[in-house]
């Protein structure tokens, strides 16, 4: 009964952590209307170290905190500078250029990035099936690349595109690069933001302006701080720690590109456009099949990949 209990509670904290980062596309493109992408990740960064140390606080974590050694704070420190400093840089640069339907589903490609670096970074071997099932994703890509056949109309396009499907590299190697820590994850995540946090004040220092300015400016780096970086991460962490397995939950958030097209639709005025929707169903199948493979792999002791 406790099993089946934690397992909803799993599914809420899942699914309430899916819609939110169904909105951030639209929180994006409306934020970057009062700002510049490094305005906005500087804001937003601040915010989410603000919401995480809270969170830490609330989950009686500082103990764990200030026994950090050396060679973690080392390793967040090297983190903060890809991410969340660098890669929402640049993934907020590829929203600017790009309509919201489009940069989303092409920066969630990273889980198939992930496999190809694999290859020579973890010495995997990958089968038929994942082959397979990255055809699938590509395929996706191009045909969300068509933009409705709009690809060609700016050369902003193909500049967005590009600066989204590397997003997606980046992501890859943050991941591989975080895979050995063995810090608790909420305290990790904390000290990767308060470190890329102070990188992005200090780089600030350098520009101008450099920090958001306005009342919609900070609206829109607050609610991407709190419900893409920070609390969204959280809750989706604690519905992994309740569920069962991960896979029961894991490929929920493949909901999130489907709900953003609501979004961007009514908040946006966006058209959606047909080779949109195809190219999301193509992306997200290719992905489920890969994490397939690898739950799959999990089972036998042979999962070298964190969710």
């Amino acid at each position: 009964m406790e099993q089946i209990k934690n397992q909803k509670k799993a599914y809420l904290f899942a699914l309430t952590a899916v819609f939110f980062w169904s909105t951030v596309p639209t929180a994006f493109k409306l934020g970057l209307k009062y700002q510049d992408n490094y305005q906005m990740v500087t804001g937003a960064a601040i915010v989410s170290t603000i919401v995480l140390a809270l969170t830490v606080v609330m989950q009686g974590k500082i103990r764990i905190l200030l026994k950090t050694g050396r060679q973690a704070l080392l390793r967040s420190a090297l983190l903060g500078l890809l991410n969340p400093a660098l890669y929402y840089f640049i993934l907020f640069k590829a929203y600017d250029l790009l309509p919201g339907q489009i940069a989303q589903p092409l920066n969630m490609t990273w889980p198939i990035v992930l496999v190809l670096i694999s290859i020579p970074l973890l010495n995997q071997k990958i089968g038929w099936i994942s082959i397979i099932s990255m055809i699938i994703s590509f395929a996706g890509v191009f045909v969300l690349s068509l933009q409705g056949g709009n690809l060609f109309s700016e050369s902003s396009n193909l500049k967005g595109i590009l600066l989204a499907l590397f997003t997606a590299v980046l992501w890859a190697f943050y991941w591989i690069f975080n895979m050995k820590s063995k810090i608790d994850e909420v305290v990790g995540l904390l000290l990767i933001f308060a470190f890329s946090s102070i990188y992005l004040i200090l780089g600030s220092a350098f520009r101008e302006p450099g920090l958001p300015a306005g009342r919609e400016a900070w609206f829109a780096a607050v609610y991407i701080g709190i419900f893409e970086m920070g609390f969204a991460f959280v809750l989706w962490l604690k519905a992994l720690q309740l569920s069962s397995t991960t896979a029961r939950i894991s490929n929920l958030v493949f909901i999130a590109p489907f709900l953003n097209l609501v979004f961007v639709h009514f908040f946006l005025g966006e058209s959606i456009y047909i080779s949109t929707i195809f190219g999301i169903i193509l992306v997200v199948t290719g992905i489920i099949i890969q994490n397939s493979v690898k739950y799959q792999n999990a089972g036998k002791g042979k999962d070298h990949t964190r969710d």
